[in-house]
């Protein structure tokens, strides 16, 4: 593997075996190395493909002005969130994540703290991310005696939760969560009810809905698969959750210009059903 850049010493660009374009990273990586050198694998620790165009140069002007305490800061947390969450990371969240770090230290060196106005709902619908963030906090103020609070906390989640999702932006994530809030409030108010959020229905219909919104974010529509019978069955067996799933499509389709196939009314009112029902039966 040959140098072709070199970012910093513990960071180069070289490309992989099928001529992409990578980011190359390991602690004394470039150390007294020029371009056209070969570099010393062994001490290779994260390796990520380029795959939008023109990004290495703003990946070396962060690296260029980042503090190397703030990469080691994200690889640890990423080392902890990967252990600790059921998903694979993207590895472009290690650049992310250490230019977020980085900036929310110098605004707080500054005294200028942000309110994350998303904080209540990443807290309750991403409750391992937040967990995972919540863990970043302690890391970051045992490195840096900076403690930082809850709203950078959530917006660390929300780089995680993004990460679910690689291929899309922050803007995406965001739009998921508000989806999601505004969908369990529709159903909320419809039913006149709190949800029981630690309920096992609770945690399925909230994961079918986080799914359902990256489907929005991504523009993919469940197949049409079910018939006019089986639709007219769920109407007639669970009337009042099918009516609330129609509130929802008015919502979507009103707010989005989101038309909710069949399919995904049927999967949508029976999550409804179970999880007011069974809170109803309590």
């Amino acid at each position: 593997m040959e140098i072709k850049k070199i970012l910093n010493n513990n960071v180069v660009v070289s490309t992989n075996e099928l001529n992409q374009e990578i980011v190359v990273m390991g602690r004394g990586l470039a150390f007294q190395k020029k371009v056209g050198e070969s570099i010393d694998e062994s001490k290779i620790e994260k390796t990520f493909v380029l795959e939008t165009r023109g990004i290495s140069e703003k990946l070396a002007k962060l690296l260029r002005d980042t503090s190397e305490v703030y990469l080691n800061i994200s690889a640890k947390i990423l080392d902890y969130a990967q252990t600790h969450l059921p998903f694979k990371l993207d590895e472009y969240l290690y650049v992310a994540l250490t230019d977020h770090i980085s900036f929310a230290i110098s605004r707080h060196k500054q005294g200028i703290h942000l309110t994350n106005p998303l904080l209540w709902e990443i807290r309750k619908y991403y409750k391992q991310e937040f967990q995972v963030a919540l863990k970043a906090l302690a890391i970051i103020e045992k490195e840096t005696g900076i403690a930082l609070g809850e709203d950078e906390a959530a917006s660390i989640a929300l780089h995680l939760v993004n990460s679910q999702i690689s291929g899309e932006n922050m803007a995406a994530a965001v739009q998921i969560t508000e989806m999601v809030n505004t969908i369990l409030n529709i159903v909320k108010y419809h039913f006149k009810m709190e949800l029981d959020e630690n309920s096992v229905n609770y945690e399925r219909f909230l994961t079918h809905l986080r799914f359902f919104a990256v489907r929005f974010v991504r523009k993919e529509k469940l197949e049409e698969t079910v018939d006019q019978f089986f639709i007219e069955q769920i109407q007639l067996k669970y009337p009042e959750a099918y009516s609330c799933t129609q509130k929802i499509a008015t919502y979507l389709e009103n707010q989005f210009n989101w038309g909710v196939t069949k399919d995904e009314e049927i999967y949508l009112t029976v999550h409804i059903h179970r999880v007011t029902n069974r809170h109803k039966m309590k």
